[in-house]
């Protein structure tokens, strides 16, 4: 049986196919991107060379050498959640994701939540992305041209945040052109990253068994215990980090509705690109490691004069002044590349929840030459750059804390994913031992995991300290933010019930509801 729709604006039509295993698309462009495509997206996302040079130095300051310990117990919570966006994506290969399976699981007002958990996240991740690009563009216009001037101009705030709109505008206009544009400039940036970090790691290691650096250290198997750190609250502490260093690797499933065997490609690809980073991050945080030791003076991993920027203290000493450049190119890229391929799930996540009625129809639409959800795109784009503007100018403490803010909502609807998954599967978890192991226990694991990191860092997070130390009456801004962005979640949520009471009566997207074509 075929139900037609008609909704409200420029002749969209929603038609709903309910024929027996038939789930088709919302008009995205379908079968364009394969398994490696899918892996470099998630790679790309994740933005690992950016990733490891603002993570490497304040991870080692709270967990010292026990670093590549904390990575690997944040890789653990990620990859049990993986499990779970991979069962669900078999089952429903719905390019809302998060939103789409935690609304056929616990209803439309939990899914609703979560889906705004996850764009919010991705609007904040895509204002610093574009921020930290900013930056590095001038850090390397001013290298290039041994100019401190040039290197200085980020520092003004007007310039600074005239280019980083400029770079929103121009990352938002690939992602508009569609998969295709956004394959060809991605498999380029990603190898590269992986290429520059291949080179820094030989170089590292080289160089500290030289044994010719006073500060440089022997390999110890014991660094990848996690038992050995100091204190639980470092080691929450490093956790909270290591978790942020791995986050956006489901920018893979989101894509599923434009990918080459839609049920089991994307998971696998989320599994290969999770592959890829815990390496990466492994093999150099082990260098860096080797090289600079975990002191707080000098090139160590523990200054904290050069922990927000790693690679930039390193990169002259491991690969020289001439290779050097190279990474602080690889930095740009690795945060040029996650700016453009973030907008993916974001846009994806707004299409489904207007296609299924839970976000005004508009932003359902399909560009008929690119095959993108355009609109939605674009306004991804523009709320990033009046995000980060409006941020910028109102004070400096309010932009930080926005991104302390992150981990709360990246555990917030990771968490509720998992759980999603157990209750989703709960009639079949006791079919064999796989099911019960990849569809239960995995995913509800690593949900509780996050959940226990969200309520750890929901308690700190009221302490003025946490973050740039500013606070509201006394309570602390990171706090107030991350809770008063979930609170704006809830407001916008009973707007879109009183405008579509139909989607929160769970009479659009039940269980057993498929997917929606949009058509133009």
């Amino acid at each position: 049986m075929v139900q037609v729709h008609p909704r409200p604006g420029a002749g969209d039509t929603v038609t709903s196919v309910t024929e027996a295993g038939q789930r088709p698309g919302k008009g995205l462009d379908g079968n364009s991107v394969g398994l490696l495509g899918s892996a470099v997206i998630g790679i790309s996302t994740v933005a690992p060379v950016y990733c490891l040079t603002s993570t490497l130095g304040p991870t080692a300051g709270q967990v010292g050498v026990q670093m590549p310990a904390v990575f690997l117990a944040g890789f653990l919570p990620m990859l049990l959640v993986a499990f779970a966006y991979r069962e669900l994506n078999k089952a429903v290969p719905d390019c809302g994701t998060s939103f789409t399976w935690t609304v056929q699981a616990f209803g439309p007002r939990v899914g609703w939540m979560c889906g705004w958990g996850l764009v919010i996240a991705t609007i904040i991740v895509l204002s610093n992305l574009a921020g930290v690009a900013t930056s590095f563009f001038y850090l390397l216009l001013g290298q290039l041209t041994g100019s401190d001037a040039v290197t200085a101009l980020d520092g003004n705030r007007p310039v600074h945040v005239a280019t980083c709109l400029a770079f929103i505008a121009v990352a938002t206009a690939i992602s508009y052109r569609g998969m295709t544009a956004t394959k060809g400039v991605q498999y380029a940036l990603v190898g590269l990253q992986l290429a520059v970090l291949a080179v820094f790691v030989a170089m590292a290691l080289t160089k500290a068994r030289s044994g010719a650096l006073p500060a440089s250290l022997a390999f110890s198997w014991n660094w990848l215990n996690p038992f050995a750190v100091q204190s639980f609250a470092a080691f929450t502490a490093g956790l909270s980090l290591s978790i942020f260093m791995f986050w956006g690797w489901d920018a893979c499933l989101t894509v599923n509705e434009e990918t080459e065997g839609s049920a089991k490609t994307p998971g696998r690809a989320a599994l290969l690109a999770m592959a890829v980073l815990v390496g990466s991050y492994l093999l150099t945080a082990v260098a860096a490691q080797m090289f600079a030791g975990t002191g707080d003076e000098g090139a160590g991993l523990g200054n904290p004069d050069t922990a927000g920027n790693v690679f930039a203290a390193l990169a002259g000493p491991v690969m020289g002044s001439a290779l050097g450049v190279l990474l602080f190119v690889a930095v740009l890229a690795s945060a040029a590349a996650s700016l453009q391929t973030t907008f993916l799930p974001v846009a994806r996540t707004v299409l489904a929840m207007s296609a299924y009625e839970a976000l005004p129809p508009s932003f359902a639409r399909i560009h008929p030459r690119f095959k993108s959800p355009g609109r939605a795109t674009v306004a991804a784009g523009i709320a990033t750059g009046v995000f980060y503007a409006a941020m910028s100018f109102l004070s400096e403490n309010v932009l930080i804390d926005t991104i302390y803010a992150l981990g709360l909502m990246i555990c917030f609807y990771y968490a509720i994913t998992a759980f999603a998954c157990a209750w989703y599967f709960r009639g079949e978890l006791g079919r064999s031992v796989r099911d019960a192991l990849f569809k239960g226990v995995f995913p509800v694991l690593g949900g509780a995991l996050l959940a226990a990191v969200f309520g750890k860092t929901l308690y700190d997070m009221r302490d003025p300290s946490y973050g740039s130390g500013s606070a509201v009456l006394g309570v602390g801004s990171v706090f107030v933010i991350g809770v008063g962005l979930l609170l704006v979640g809830v407001v916008v949520m009973l707007v879109m019930q009183r405008r579509s009471p139909a989607f929160f009566r769970g009479e659009v997207l039940t269980r057993s509801t498929p997917a929606l074509v949009v058509e133009e």
